[in-house]
């Protein structure tokens, strides 16, 4: 078995383009297509699609880079601990980050990293889908705590959240406010869903330490918490998210909070990756710097 190609298989599957795996490795895209092809002939089974369009996996695929990716991510992490010995943190660092994890993509926050660690390259994908970093082939994370898988790594970014539903003042005045959560549904809203054709997201209360939840019917629904405040500060409605999302506008006066005792706060956002015995220098040099932000 040549395990270079089955390294290389997995930029593809992480990729899902010969043409940017070959980037990453510095090689042309025939070289990397050739590589894959003498893969599977030594497996005996396609592990690719290939159109002119786009690159996919069979399901042999998708069950070889499921199987394979942990053990590549420990290698490259031993790899890259074992270089540090001879010099400062380098190479690309891919982080999966929450939209609305607002401290961890401050502009200082990240702009000292990268001035401190010159030769990292940070390659960061704002997303709040839920999926494994490591077969996507990810450094690290950063999601609210109660979301994150029980065997990885935990440190955290910041004290606690809590989300809030705002309005702008003139929405106030206009239609009051409720009482309680279950008055939202003669409000207007203004939802959030993460993508097309899911159900938009029900707003979470508490109340005496008990949670519970309440299935707006926005009149507006959009996967963009900017676009989500703009119309809030319009006073298209009453909105819900995360209180630092909100807080410029709240100092300002531009949105109000309402609900605030239905409102607890809770643990907050964490960076998280797998428990690994080497820990690469790059993830090492983010993970000191967060601590030292703090």
């Amino acid at each position: 078995m040549d395990f270079n190609a089955l390294s290389v298989f997995a930029l593809v599957a992480e990729e899902r383009s010969f043409r940017a795996a070959a980037d990453r490795l510095g090689v042309t895209r025939s070289a990397v297509s050739q590589t894959i092809r003498r893969l599977e002939e030594t497996i005996g089974i396609a592990l690719v699609r290939r159109t002119t369009r786009s690159v996919s996996l069979t399901e042999a695929g998708e069950r070889l880079h499921t199987e394979i990716a942990p053990a590549i991510a420990d290698m490259r992490a031993a790899v890259e601990a074992t270089g540090s010995l001879r010099g400062r943190p380098r190479g690309q660092l891919r982080l999966a980050v929450s939209s609305i994890a607002e401290g961890f993509l401050s502009g200082p926050f990240l702009a000292a990293f990268a001035e401190a660690n010159p030769e990292v390259q940070i390659d960061i994908t704002v997303t709040d889908e839920e999926f494994d970093i490591v077969a996507q082939g990810y450094d690290a994370g950063v999601r609210l705590g109660e979301v994150i898988e029980q065997d990885m790594i935990a440190v955290p970014v910041a004290g606690e959240e809590r989300q809030l539903a705002v309005c702008a003042p003139a929405y106030r005045d206009r239609f009051g406010e409720p009482a309680h959560p279950g008055e939202l549904a003669a409000h207007r809203c203004i939802g959030w869903r993460p993508a097309p054709g899911v159900a938009p997201y029900r707003w979470e209360f508490a109340v005496d330490g008990k949670e519970f939840s309440v299935a707006v019917a926005p009149e507006i629904t959009t996967n963009d918490m900017a676009l989500m405040i703009k119309l809030a500060v319009a006073g298209a409605g009453i909105t819900f998210g995360m209180e630092q999302s909100f807080r410029p506008w709240l100092d300002r006066g531009e949105l109000v909070p309402i609900l605030e005792t239905y409102c607890p706060r809770f643990a907050g956002f964490y960076l998280y990756y797998p428990g690994r015995r080497n820990l690469a220098p790059k993830l090492r040099a983010l993970v000191d710097h967060l601590q030292r932000f703090r």
